[in-house]
């Protein structure tokens, strides 16, 4: 199929009115006065299209619309560390939450557990398209949650933590624990099958990095601390009040996943929250991604919450990288997804406006090469 006349943001150059081929799923062919082939072509004179958007850090699918607890497999509140935890086996595709992002633009997810345990689990990324989560992944897994701050604190209150010192604590003695049973099996001893352990070894091995959930700067700090004194990869989440300790971060080296800030101040640790920490993340030369943490905020409201990113400072087109190439680099997924490329999935949206703009509306969202939304 060819597409053609379009105003395309392929997140790979400069914004240009052009063509692009797909064919098998893929983009084949991208630039301008593209000549038509024995194929279908479409005519996009005055319309815009952008890659399809990625969001690098949410729980879509795992807490459905319109019921509670029935429908709600976000936190495993049992025990605080829970890194056997499978965020694909909590995910309802079917729920509508997950049109809607499609309708939305919406096409890549990375999903997982919440934030009540010091770790909660795996995240995985899928595509908003389909009915069965088995088809739609495409990485699984792809980062380990883990949380510091308010959240563990409150949900085990006066059971088994009640200070930042004892998440830290927990952390560094699961960290610890499957170092030593990683050894015992090299050695080829005999050692009991351990399920929370043998899901931590890839995180152990830089295979998997923590995705750290971290809005106050002393749990950042936190983070970073343990990261380096373990030799782990992992990501900033939320980091609330990044914008105090920017040069710290920039000097850590690991990216942000930045909100949601479109939402109240529920909490002392979002005190600081606002759209402009990601033009602070911006000036400072951090790689940062901008989220929704739905269903905090509705997924399709991605778009919106980077252009209000924008209103605050960011420029547009960063902004728009922050919802679509940049959470697909903190991904590892920028091989397929994030950005309009030969070779890359054929992932896009067709817009009347720049995707930014409130008075958008968007024609047509395909995923795979094909028509979706």
């Amino acid at each position: 199929m060819l597409f053609k006349n379009a105003t395309i943001y392929t997140m790979e150059q400069e914004p240009f009115v052009g063509d692009f081929r797909i064919d098998k799923g893929v983009f084949t062919e991208i630039g301008k006065d593209l000549n038509p082939k024995d194929e279908e072509v479409q005519d996009l004179n005055g319309l815009y299209v952008f890659p399809g958007l990625v969001e690098s850090h949410c729980h879509l699918g795992m807490e459905e619309t319109a019921i509670r607890f029935e429908g709600d497999d976000v936190n495993e509140i049992t025990d605080p560390i829970t890194p056997n935890m499978r965020g694909i086996d909590g995910c309802n595709p079917m729920d509508e939450t997950v049109e809607l992002a499609l309708k939305g633009g919406v096409t890549t997810v990375a999903a997982g557990p919440g934030s009540a345990n010091v770790l909660g689990g795996t995240f995985f990324a899928y595509k908003t398209k389909g009915n069965c989560i088995d088809e739609m992944t495409i990485e699984n897994p792809i980062a380990m949650k883990a949380a510091f701050g308010e959240n563990p604190k409150r949900c085990y209150q006066g059971k088994k933590i009640d200070t930042r010192m004892q998440i830290s604590a927990l952390l560094r003695e699961t960290l610890e624990k499957t170092k030593e049973y990683m050894k015992k099996k090299e050695d080829g001893k005999d050692v009991a099958y351990d399920q929370k352990l043998e899901a931590m070894i890839p995180v152990v091995k830089r295979e998997l990095p923590l995705k750290c959930h971290a809005h106050r700067a002393d749990d950042i700090l936190t983070a970073i601390r343990i990261a380096k004194e373990e030799n782990i990869k992992i990501t900033l989440d939320h980091v609330t009040d990044a914008r105090s300790i920017l040069p710290q971060i920039k000097e850590s080296g690991f990216p942000c996943i930045c909100g949601p800030a479109l939402t109240h101040k529920s909490k002392f640790e979002l005190a600081n929250m606002s759209f402009e920490t990601p033009n602070e993340l911006y000036k400072a030369g951090i790689l940062f991604s901008i989220i929704t943490d739905s269903p905090v905020i509705p997924q399709q409201y991605l778009s919106l919450s980077a252009a209000l990113a924008a209103k605050a400072g960011l420029p547009e087109y960063e902004a728009i990288k922050a919802i679509t190439i940049n959470p697909a680099k903190i991904l590892g997924l920028d091989n397929r997804v994030g950005s309009i490329k030969v070779g890359k999935d054929a992932d896009f949206v067709i817009c009347t406006k720049n995707i930014l703009d409130t008075q958008n509306e968007i024609t047509a969202v395909y995923v795979d090469g094909k028509k979706a939304a």
